[in-house]
C-alpha cells in the first residue's frame, strides 16, 4: 500500500515538475535557473509544512505527498547540474547565488511551512 502512494504522488510531482519548470523558466529571460529554484522552494514549504504538523499527519498521507509528490516535485540533482552548467559557462555569480538562494531560501520556506502549520494544528 506505501509504495502504491508513493507512486501516486510521484505521478503528479514529476509532471507538475516538469511543467512548472517549462512555465517559470519561459517567463524569465536569464541564465539562472528559476523553474528548479521555485520547484524545489516549493517542495520545501510543503514539507516543512508536513514536519510542522508532526504527529497529526498519518503515515499514508506522509508517503503519498511527502515522500511521493515532494520527492518527485523536487529535484536535487537538476540543481546540481544547473549550478555545474554555469561554472562551465563562466557565470560564476550566478552559479554562487544559485547555491547561495536556493539553501538559505529553501531552510526559509521550510521553518515557514514548518512554524505555520505547527501554530494551526498545535
Amino acid at each position: 500500500m506505501t509504495l502504491a502512494l508513493v507512486f501516486v504522488g510521484a505521478m503528479i510531482g514529476a509532471p507538475l515538475r516538469y511543467l512548472t519548470d517549462r512555465t517559470v523558466q519561459n517567463r524569465h529571460d536569464s541564465l539562472f535557473p528559476w523553474g528548479t529554484f521555485s520547484v524545489n522552494l516549493a517542495g520545501c514549504l510543503v514539507l516543512g509544512g508536513l514536519a510542522g504538523a508532526g504527529l497529526a499527519v498519518p503515515a499514508p498521507l506522509l508517503a503519498l505527498i511527502g515522500t511521493g509528490f515532494c520527492g518527485a516535485l523536487t529535484t536535487y540533482s537538476t540543481f546540481s547540474y544547473e549550478t555545474l552548467r554555469l561554472v562551465e559557462q563562466k557565470t560564476y555569480f550566478y552559479a554562487a547565488m544559485n547555491v547561495i538562494t536556493s539553501v538559505v531560501a529553501g531552510l526559509g520556506a521550510t521553518l515557514l511551512g514548518s512554524t505555520t502549520v505547527h501554530a494551526l494544528v498545535g
